[in-house]
């Protein structure tokens, strides 16, 4: 099957293909429930990476399971008031932005925060304890097992968590926060998004993640959908 088979006038109100199951909300609802009961303990740590614009640092929170989670953070040093702020999440295998990424946001008045995703390249921890297969990659992480250890499932918790943290701060305007990503962090974009409804901006490009159904149809289950 082509790549594209579908005119621009059909994918611009295209919806998907995947089943929706009829306990969704209510799947989604306990796993909020979860995450708000769940002691964050956050912990900012200050870098020695210096500039004159920016403060930078290391922050961890607990998520749910108790996976100490870690995301890259920066504000401006001359704050005036309660400053926007921007979420990113980084691509299948990747880690949270470097410093030098974040500065760009940070010296145009925005607080920061870039997510690591367990068990990828970063910081975070991942804690396992699934039973099943594990060997291709995170998609199918507990999938032969109980629907609440689907390691998507944490991840996603950990993106609206840190919304949450981001949101909560005395220095950030809860009501001008956006988040950003391509690929898995455009999935996770949009996930967050979903679970956070506070956010009020969401960009996204190519978000992996999404669609299961139909890139199986398509014959591109390529990669990181091997």
């Amino acid at each position: 099957m082509p790549i594209v088979d579908m005119s621009l006038d059909e994918l611009r109100v295209y919806q998907g293909t995947n089943p929706r199951p009829d306990d969704f909300d209510e799947y989604w609802d306990r796993a909020l429930i979860e995450m708000k009961a769940t002691d964050r303990q956050v912990e900012l740590v200050e870098s020695s990476f210096s500039s004159p614009v920016a403060r930078f640092y290391d922050l961890y929170f607990t998520g749910v399971g108790g996976a100490r989670v870690h995301a890259s953070f920066a504000k401006p040093k001359n704050i005036k008031g309660k400053c926007p702020a921007i979420l990113n999440f980084h691509g299948y295998r990747s880690s949270c932005l470097r410093w030098m990424d974040l500065l760009p946001y940070a010296a145009s008045g925005f607080a920061v925060a870039s997510l690591d995703c367990r068990g990828q390249a970063g910081k975070s921890e991942d804690i396992g304890g699934n039973t099943g297969n594990t060997m291709i990659g995170h998609i199918i992480r507990g999938l032969n097992d109980d629907p609440d250890k689907l390691l998507y499932r944490s991840i996603f918790l950990d993106t609206a968590e840190l919304a949450g943290i981001i949101m909560d701060m005395d220095d950030v305007n809860e009501n001008r926060v956006g988040a950003c990503g391509a690929s898995q962090g455009g999935g996770l974009t949009i996930a967050c998004s979903a679970l956070e409804p506070r956010i009020k901006r969401a960009v996204f490009w190519y978000p992996f993640l999404s669609d299961y159904k139909r890139v199986w149809e398509m014959d591109l289950t390529l990669n990181a959908y091997a």
